[in-house]
């Protein structure tokens, strides 16, 4: 299912990162819950409660930390902190406020802190892996699978680690580049997006 989501804005003048960071979090929700949608399609047991939220947490915390390693080339370090700052807060609130979906169950603010607290600890895992341009290096991906696949079922760790890799990364990562690429630099998106409109029509 396509996921549309606004990423221009009608007034003009500088959106601030703390703006931007609202709309990715957003989209890391919506990306989360797809992915959720697609294993499950494939059938992979993931069950509504401990094990969903869990999923849904391992998977936001991978699309923070690459978001965040995209601001980092676009933003400066001010920018950067701000934008993820608020990033990793808004995702928090969207766990707790589906924190009976996921668990059924939760302490107020428990959900949101737990979020933070993997978040934080996420970042310096990944941190020994690379993300450029190209997007993320092959330990950051495998890294990533690893998470996904210590949440699931046995019978289902096996396979989990392909379709984290080939399908699951690739597929959130594609629409979160896009997005960034629209808010960071909204000039040059759409100036690729013109470019992209005179080579299909010619």
């Amino acid at each position: 299912m396509a996921i549309r989501l606004k990423t221009k804005f009608h007034a003009k003048g500088q959106r601030s990162p703390a703006t931007l960071a609202s709309v990715v979090a957003v989209l890391a929700w919506k990306l989360a819950i797809e992915s959720i949608k697609r294993m499950r399609k494939a059938d992979y047991d993931i069950d509504a409660g401990r094990q969903y939220f869990d999923f849904v947490c391992e998977f936001l915390a991978f699309l923070a930390v690459s978001a965040d390693r995209v601001a980092y080339r676009e933003l400066d370090e001010e920018g950067r902190v701000e934008f993820t700052t608020v990033l990793t807060r808004n995702i928090g609130r969207f766990v707790e406020e589906n924190n009976i979906m996921l668990l059924g169950e939760a302490v107020p603010g428990e959900s949101q802190r737990h979020f933070i607290d993997l978040f934080n600890r996420r970042v310096a895992d990944y941190a020994e892996f690379d993300y450029d341009e190209t997007g993320p290096d092959f330990g950051f991906r495998r890294f990533f699978a690893a998470c996904l696949r210590d949440v699931l079922p046995e019978k289902d760790r096996l396979w989990v680690v392909d379709q984290a890799m080939d399908i699951e990364a690739p597929e959130a990562l594609k629409m979160l580049e896009k997005t960034l690429a629209g808010l960071f630099d909204p000039e040059q998106a759409q100036s690729e997006r013109r470019q992209d409109l005179r080579g299909s029509i010619d």
